[in-house]
């Protein structure tokens, strides 16, 4: 058959170790250690029927497939742009996590986990693997998901569209061919793209599509959206509940290092649209990964093999690195493209706010290959204020970096997510909500461990509005942005005088180099300081309603502001 493969199953025989030996961090205190258990019986077998199983197929050979299917185009510039139809962005109300009783008791369920019974998630599998297995071809993908081989997972990745695998491809890890034939994979993605569920109720969700996803069948199950996002997304998730387990601190970063000086480690914590990968590639520094980390007793290691950066007003001035990386190989979504002289329009939103690019990590020149990294010596809180209330930089003490990272206050950019059409202020607990099964509160405790144990300077970085709100003030410069991080990254800031914020309590410094003075303390870029002071109060208020949703300790809580 195609791709090597005979059509119909992917199987794990029952009985067999899948994993290796890792360290267990019980209750994320002392360590022993623990197997990874065998497949339940419900993920030993996907049975694919007489569809031709198209495994592992070169990028060019996707490319060419996505085309002769009518699944894109290619742009000018080499890379293949594909449209994602009706949801140009994630889809998080359509999210669901089998309850079972195994992490039943694990799960800080609510509008973020949303559960869907085990008998539910049963009609939904065999539903897709229905119309899978009615499929001519099926297309499938084995990688990992993790550069540190002591904690990567394996993952299978199973889609009716060609461009959905040559995406897989980008984003993940690939495994390397002598792998393939004894490939036992952890993880199980499959991507039902185009189906759509006639009657929701019958399954226990709200819409004709949705995203299951199973801890403990280690599945998950995409029907009716075509954004790919939710492939990699999937296993940040899958991730995010099992590092804490082995004393792995997972994070929603973007991480880069010194090039004269490999300790010199930062990472950038934020949500879509507020700057992880555009300020973690940065040309006089090397590029560790753009959206997804691990902290561990080893230091930093990539989720990621590749990058998934927004490309709405790229610019080959702005972005050097990501506009060079648009190139074959890589996939642009939703973006724009010229009919006659398939130039891309980058600066069109016509489609959506939220056109992508993906492309594979080693596209960025000198990036580091594996990529992993040592401890961080700054961590840095990114956030878009639609307030125009906080300061372009802070430096927290270890109390208000817990405050600010449980809290995770940012805005949801447009198009980010489906029905978002303008900034809109947001608390994203541990600046990654969507993605985080457990309560926010044992990640900010590992959070809190890792900066003590190692000495990590954390910052607050506003790359939202100043000067007035959304609609009245503007965006921060990029160029004071990129200052601001030259400053942090070697070690002058640190040492600079700061004032604190009367509201706030944040330190702000009173001088940085290309930066204009009066920009430092937001106040000063407000026309009417009586309506900046009113709106201060404001979001401080609302912060003080979002953190009484926590356990804090009286130090932490202290950290906030003032209502």
């Amino acid at each position: 058959m195609k791709g090597g493969q005979s059509p119909g199953i992917l199987s794990n025989e029952p009985g067999e170790r899948v994993g290796i030996l890792r360290p267990l961090r019980s209750s994320f205190g002392k360590y022993s250690t623990m197997t990874i258990a065998a497949p339940s019986a419900a993920r030993q077998k996907q049975d694919f029927g007489t569809a031709s199983i198209h495994a592992n197929l070169a990028a060019a050979r996707l490319v060419e497939l996505a085309i002769a299917r009518g699944e894109g185009m290619l742009a000018a510039n080499g890379a293949l742009n594909c449209d994602t139809g009706a949801r140009t962005g994630r889809s998080p109300d359509d999210k669901y996590l089998e309850d079972t009783a195994k992490i039943h008791g694990n799960i800080a369920w609510g509008k973020v986990n949303q559960p869907v019974s085990p008998a539910h998630f049963d009609l939904i599998h065999a539903k897709v693997m229905e119309y899978m297995r009615a499929k001519k071809d099926v297309f499938r993908f084995d990688g990992y998901a993790g550069a540190d081989t002591k904690y990567r997972l394996k993952v299978s990745v199973f889609t009716e569209e060609a461009w959905h695998s040559l995406f897989a491809k980008t984003l993940f890890i690939n495994a390397e061919p002598n792998e393939l034939p004894t490939w036992q994979n952890d993880w199980t993605i499959i991507d039902a793209s185009r189906l759509e569920l006639e009657d929701p109720a019958k399954y226990g969700v709200k819409n004709k599509l949705c995203i299951v996803q199973s801890l403990e069948r280690k599945l998950v199950l995409i029907v009716g959206t075509r954004y790919a996002g939710e492939i990699k997304k999937s296993i940040f998730y899958a991730m995010n509940y099992d590092l804490p387990e082995v004393g792995v601190f997972p994070m929603h970063c973007s991480a880069n290092v010194a090039k004269d000086d490999a300790s010199n480690v930062a990472v950038f914590f934020g949500l879509s649209g507020t700057g992880k990968t555009t300020l973690s590639a940065d040309p006089k520094r090397r590029l560790i990964g753009d959206d997804e980390h691990g902290w561990s007793d080893r230091g930093v290691f990539n989720f990621e093999g590749g990058c998934y950066a927004k490309c709405i007003n790229l610019s080959q001035e702005g972005e050097p690195q990501i506009w060079n990386a648009i190139r074959f190989g890589s996939v642009i979504e939703n973006v724009v493209v010229d009919p006659v002289t398939r130039v891309p329009n980058y600066e069109s939103a016509a489609r959506t706010e939220n056109t992508r690019v993906t492309y594979p990590l080693d596209f960025v020149p000198d990036a580091v290959m594996p990529s992993v990294g040592t401890h961080p010596k700054n961590v840095i809180f990114l956030s878009a204020d639609a307030f125009g209330v906080l300061p372009p930089v802070s430096k927290l003490t270890a109390e208000q970096a817990q405050y600010y990272f449980v809290n995770g206050y940012t805005s949801k950019l447009a198009g980010t997510e489906a029905g978002v059409k303008e900034p809109t202020p947001n608390f994203s607990a541990c600046f990654g909500g969507p993605f985080m099964p457990r309560e926010p509160m044992a990640y900010a405790a590992m959070l809190a461990e890792k900066i003590k144990q190692h000495g990590s300077t954390v910052w607050l970085v506003n790359t939202g509005w100043t000067g007035g709100p959304y609609g009245v003030g503007n965006r921060f410069k990029l160029s004071y942005t990129r200052a601001i991080l030259s400053a942090v990254l070697d070690g002058s800031l640190a040492n600079a005088k700061f004032v604190e914020h009367p509201i706030f309590g944040l330190h702000m410094p009173t001088a940085v180099p290309g930066v204009p003075t009066e920009v430092l303390d937001p106040r000063n870029t407000w026309a009417d300081k009586a309506a900046y002071d009113a709106m201060a109060k404001d979001l401080a208020t609302r912060f003080r309603g979002n953190d009484a949703k926590y356990t804090l300790s009286d130090g932490v809580r202290k950290a906030g502001p003032k209502a």
